[in-house]
C-alpha cells in the first residue's frame, strides 16, 4: 500500500473509530488496515492513534496529521482532475444512501445516466429509508427528504417536494370529502410510521398546525401506503415525487389544497469532516440540474 492509500486508510480509520469497520468498508483484512498504520507511523516516527481495547484516539501529532491528509488528498484530486483533458473528468468510486421510493422511481435513472456520461466513476447504491451514518458506513453521500435538515450536517440543496392529502373517489364517496384539516378526526388516516408524532402539519390562517389523526393501518413504506389509498383504505399523506402517477391518473384525489404542509426539502449530505472528491461533487451538481429546483413530477398537480 502506498503512502497516498495509506494516508486515505488513516482518514477513514480517525473517521470511524475503528479498524475493523474500515476494513469491512475497503474489503480487506483488518491486519492490512493495521499494518497500513503501523507503516505510517513508522515512517513519521510519531504515533498517531493511542489504541486500547475499548477505543482508538488520535494523538496530538494524529490531528496534525489528519488535517495534512485531508489538504493533501484533495490537491491529489484536484490536480488529477486537471491533467484528465483540464476539465477535471470525474473517475473512481463513489457510495451513496438513497431513500427507498424516491431512489427507486427517481435517482436510479439519473445514476444511470450519470455513469453512462462519466465511464470512469463507478457506484455502489443503498437503498436504504435508515438515516445511516456516512461516515461510519463508510459513505460520500447521502440523499435525505425532510422538512427540516439538521444544521450540523454538510449539505446541499437539490430539490423540493410537496406534502400532499390523499384520496380515492371511491373513498370520499363512502365516507365524504374533509373540507378542512379538523375534519380528518372523523376519517381513516394512513399513518407513515417513519414520523414520530401521529398528527399531520397543515397552515392554517398563517401559522402551521399539528392536526392529530388516526387510522387502522400504518405502514413504514409509502409505496405501500400509496397502494392501501387507492384501495380505499382511508386517507394518506404523501409527497408529490410518489403520488403524481397515481394522481395524473385519476386514481388519487388532491384533499385540502387551501391548507399547505411544510415543503420536503430533498439534500445531498456529505460526510462532515472529509474533503469532497470531484466525483462526488459532480454527482451532486449532476442531480441537481437535472432534477432542478422546480422538479418535474410537480408539473401539472393541483
Amino acid at each position: 500500500m502506498d503512502r497516498l492509500d495509506g494516508m486515505a486508510v488513516f482518514i477513514r480509520v480517525a473517521e470511524a473509530g475503528s479498524f475493523t469497520a474500515v476494513a469491512e468498508q475497503l474489503g480487506l483484512a483488518r491486519s492490512a488496515v493495521t499494518r497500513s498504520i503501523a507503516a505510517l507511523e513508522a515512517h513519521l516516527g510519531v504515533k498517531l492513534i493511542a489504541r486500547s481495547t475499548r477505543s482508538l484516539k488520535l494523538t496530538a501529532e494524529g490531528e496534525v496529521y489528519l488535517e495534512r491528509c485531508r489538504e493533501i488528498l484533495a490537491l491529489v484530486d484536484a490536480a488529477e482532475g486537471d491533467l484528465s483533458g483540464g476539465d477535471r473528468t470525474p473517475r473512481g468510486p463513489i457510495r451513496i444512501s438513497v431513500p427507498v421510493s424516491f431512489g427507486v422511481r427517481h435517482l436510479a435513472p439519473l445514476v444511470a445516466d450519470f455513469i453512462t456520461t462519466y465511464p470512469g466513476v463507478t457506484l455502489d447504491i443503498d437503498f436504504n429509508d435508515r438515516q445511516v451514518n456516512l461516515i461510519e458506513s463508510g459513505l460520500d453521500m447521502a440523499i435525505r427528504i425532510t422538512t427540516q435538515l439538521d444544521p450540523t450536517q454538510v449539505a446541499r440543496r437539490i430539490s423540493t417536494s410537496r406534502l400532499l392529502t390523499l384520496a380515492s373517489p371511491e373513498y370520499l364517496a363512502r365516507h365524504g370529502r374533509p373540507r378542512t384539516p379538523a375534519d380528518l378526526a372523523a376519517h381513516q388516516c394512513l399513518g407513515y410510521t417513519g414520523t414520530a408524532r401521529a398528527t399531520w402539519p397543515y397552515r392554517v390562517d398563517g401559522e402551521m398546525q399539528w392536526v392529530p389523526v388516526s387510522g387502522r393501518l400504518q405502514a413504514n413504506s409509502g409505496d405501500a401506503l400509496l397502494d392501501a389509498c387507492q384501495r380505499g383504505l382511508g386517507i394518506a399523506r404523501q409527497p408529490s415525487f410518489i403520488a403524481a402517477p397515481a394522481i395524473r391518473a385519476g386514481l388519487l384525489d388532491v384533499l385540502l389544497v387551501d391548507f399547505p404542509g411544510p415543503e420536503l426539502g430533498i439534500h445531498a449530505v456529505f460526510p462532515s469532516n472529509r474533503y469532497l472528491p470531484t466525483r462526488v461533487r459532480a454527482l451532486a451538481d449532476y442531480l441537481a440540474e437535472r432534477i432542478g429546483p422546480s422538479p418535474y413530477w410537480d408539473a401539472g398537480l393541483p
